[in-house]
């Protein structure tokens, strides 16, 4: 998905930056007959606000929430590290918009490439799939309250909604079903946490700290599951 936008923001990079042969000298024209320089500042600020983005409108944030989540309550401070968790989120953000992405590759990049669409037209192209993805998670009571916000008409189609009411609606959703999901992993985990401390303390051990006990049997449980195998398969599901 990432190399899908990059890509399409490189190919307009090309299609509105164009050097020509002016008195054997060379000419490069910028955005709209503006200046070059100018026009590489906007650009490389459009590749760095990217990666941003792409936190923004992918499942991302959900997995990393509910990821860091499940470190906490497995009692684990840096295992796994913050970059393995990253990478891992990274890899089942681009598992799931995969599908997106392609879409996006032939109805927006190849045509932009082969010369018959313009830059805006492939622009608006390839948001169709992703307000589409979006829409299928978005919650309504968070749409409601940026219509609200906005003061933008309730339109008769959730197609016809704004993406400046999609994507913090969007992004909202997320936060929220990161957080339900996290909250639901972690109880399982308290439940040792207070049957342990309370056998610690009834038995007088109240120089032994209880996570140092409940520590282990969390891991032993969640290895005895396969908590792996059920998080992620239950993660990817949620997404269907």
């Amino acid at each position: 998905m990432s190399a899908g936008l990059c890509t399409l923001a490189l190919t307009l990079y090309s299609g509105t930056i164009g050097a020509t042969a002016l008195n054997n000298g060379l000419h490069v024209n910028g955005l709209g007959g503006a200046s070059a320089p100018w026009s590489i500042v906007v650009l490389l600020t459009f590749l760095s606000l990217i990666p941003s983005l792409l936190l923004c409108i992918t499942p991302f944030a959900r997995l990393l929430i509910v990821f860091h989540f499940l470190r906490q309550a497995l009692g684990l401070q840096t295992t796994p590290s913050n970059q393995t968790l990253i990478g891992l989120s990274m890899i089942l953000t681009f598992f799931l918009m995969q599908p997106v992405g392609a879409v996006i590759y032939d109805t927006a990049i190849v045509p932009l490439e082969n010369g018959t669409m313009t830059p805006l037209d492939a622009l608006q192209q390839a948001g169709i799939p992703m307000r589409a993805f979006m829409l299928h998670y978005v919650r309504d009571k968070d749409v409601e309250l940026f219509l609200e916000l906005a003061k933008e008409p309730r339109p008769h189609k959730s197609e016809d909604l704004s993406f400046r009411v999609i994507l913090p609606s969007y992004i909202l959703s997320e936060l929220k079903a990161g957080f339900q999901i996290g909250t639901v992993l972690f109880l399982p985990f308290l439940v040792v946490d207070m049957v342990v401390a309370s056998i610690t303390t009834s038995v007088g051990m109240m120089q032994l700290p209880p996570v140092v006990i409940s520590t282990p049997l969390k891991l032993l449980l969640f290895l005895m599951v396969d908590g792996w195998h059920l998080l992620i398969g239950s993660l990817m599901r949620s997404f269907q």
